[in-house]
């Protein structure tokens, strides 16, 4: 789609997705051209934005993303192909999940470190019992090509906040792409801090008990009228402005 006929809520959707992908790599979270984070295309049903086969994260920028539909079908006139598993796990939840606008899954160091931990996210630090009850787990089956493992990811997630994919990585989804992007956040710092200290401790480490996790992860959400990433996604966005706004173009 020309910039010409791009709504301008696309376009905000293309800046916010970009500076995502951006984000990820200064943190370190990208995996050289693999892994995706993809947005819903605002007022287009089974329609959504996704990063170039080939490009790396820090080069992503809004003009860029690829649009694609949950058909599996390229929309633009982008020269660029999109990596087969960004339309079997990304396409299959945004076909079935209309409130997952986001959808970021990541192949990080601490991620696939805990996607190997039989017992998974522990209530070990705040930021996981933000995920208290809500992060399921998707068995390894082999590289994610197909249909079938797709609406068995999508079971898996359910209404949760993401995935635990074992032996894989990690997933999030989010209302918008700062929601998205925060539970990631909160899911790599409580794997980080969870593993660290088992491994300084062969693996004993101090939980809170249910109760106090349910009671944590309450007062993470509140009432609902604040999402995550709400409050956070403005400081980021002028963090990176003043580290390269290219992202935007």
């Amino acid at each position: 789609m020309s910039a010409a006929r791009m709504t301008e809520a696309e376009r905000a959707t293309r800046v916010d997705l970009a500076a995502a992908y951006r984000l990820a790599a200064l943190n370190g979270w990208d995996d050289t051209i693999y892994t995706h984070i993809s947005a819903a295309v605002p007022g287009e049903e089974g329609v959504y934005l996704i990063n170039p086969y080939g490009l790396l994260f820090e080069e992503v920028c809004a003009s860029n993303l690829v649009k694609v539909n949950t058909r599996a079908e390229k929309l633009d006139d982008s020269p660029y192909s999109v990596n087969p598993t960004g339309f079997a796990i990304h396409g299959a939840i945004h076909a079935a999940r209309a409130s997952a606008r986001c959808v970021l899954h990541l192949h990080t160091e601490w991620g696939l470190a805990l996607a190997m931990v039989p017992g998974g996210l522990l209530p070990t630090t705040q930021h996981a019992m933000r995920l208290f009850h809500r992060l399921g787990r998707h068995a390894y089956e082999g590289l994610a090509l197909s249909d079938a493992e797709g609406q068995r990811l999508v079971q898996n997630l359910g209404q949760l906040d993401g995935l635990i994919l074992e032996n894989h990585g990690t997933l999030t989804v989010g209302r918008t792409v700062a929601e998205a992007y925060m539970l990631m956040h909160h899911l790599e710092r409580a794997a980080r801090a969870q593993l660290r200290a088992m491994a300084a401790t062969g693996g004993q480490v101090l939980t809170a008990n249910d109760e106090v996790a349910a009671r944590t992860y309450a007062q993470w959400v509140g009432d609902g009228s604040e999402r995550d990433g709400d409050a956070e996604w403005p400081a980021l966005l002028r963090k990176l402005d003043k580290i390269d706004p290219s992202y935007k173009n």
